[in-house]
């Protein structure tokens, strides 16, 4: 049968890779294969490290977008691909490092605008919004950016409030409205899960 794609969107540090990792503990993990929307940032080796800095990364248009439709579609067809490997400490994709992804029975999309293209949306069989409240994702981001991307805490607030609040606000929220299902992330979200994984299992069995 044809593979299944699942898109898990939401907002920056909202616990979308949580809610996969939930997720991947309740399926056969050999069944299911991982895309990382962050993974397709446009290449910017042409940019200064300055000039990558400024770049408003929540914005749509920061990503390669007509290469992630491209290499879904491919995986969708049964061929594996090549994904791109991101490197937030040097702001750009890692030369000539790439992921092998295989077809699997499930694939999941997972990043802040995965939603938004709706040539991606059309190919989903499922799609989710990790909603989670403010506050909380940007102490999530500061713990993060600083800890695991080398950020100053400096930086992280000013481009949390010069970009990423924004762009949230703009492009990233808006698309809630096209999922299927919108998860809370900052309580308890059993029950979600639980529907969440029945609808998998049903289309996995060929049930309508």
């Amino acid at each position: 049968m044809k593979p299944i794609l699942i898109i898990v969107a939401g907002g920056s540090a909202s616990g979308k890779t949580t809610v996969v990792s939930q997720m991947l503990e309740k399926l056969n993990p050999n069944d299911v294969g991982i895309i990382c929307e962050d993974n397709y940032y446009n290449d910017q080796s042409s940019l200064t490290m300055e000039e990558r800095m400024l770049t408003n990364y929540d914005h749509p248009n920061s990503f390669d977008t007509k290469l992630l439709y491209t290499q879904l579609k491919s995986l969708l067809s049964g061929n594996s691909i090549k994904e791109p490997v991101y490197d937030f400490k040097i702001h750009n994709r890692k030369e000539n490092e790439y992921i092998l992804v295989e077809p699997k029975k499930v694939i999941i999309l997972e990043g802040i605008l995965a939603l938004y293209d709706k040539k991606i949306r059309d190919l989903a069989n499922i799609k989710i919004y990790v909603e989670c409240d403010s506050d909380i994702r940007f102490i999530r981001r500061l713990e993060r950016d600083t800890i695991e991307r080398g950020r100053s805490q400096s930086f992280v607030i000013k481009q949390y409030l010069e970009t990423v609040k924004p762009s949230h606000e703009a492009y990233v929220n808006p698309t809630k409205r096209y999922a299927d299902l919108i998860i809370p992330n900052d309580v308890k979200h059993d029950v979600a899960l639980d529907v969440l994984l029945s609808k998998i299992k049903e289309i996995l069995r060929g049930e309508k």
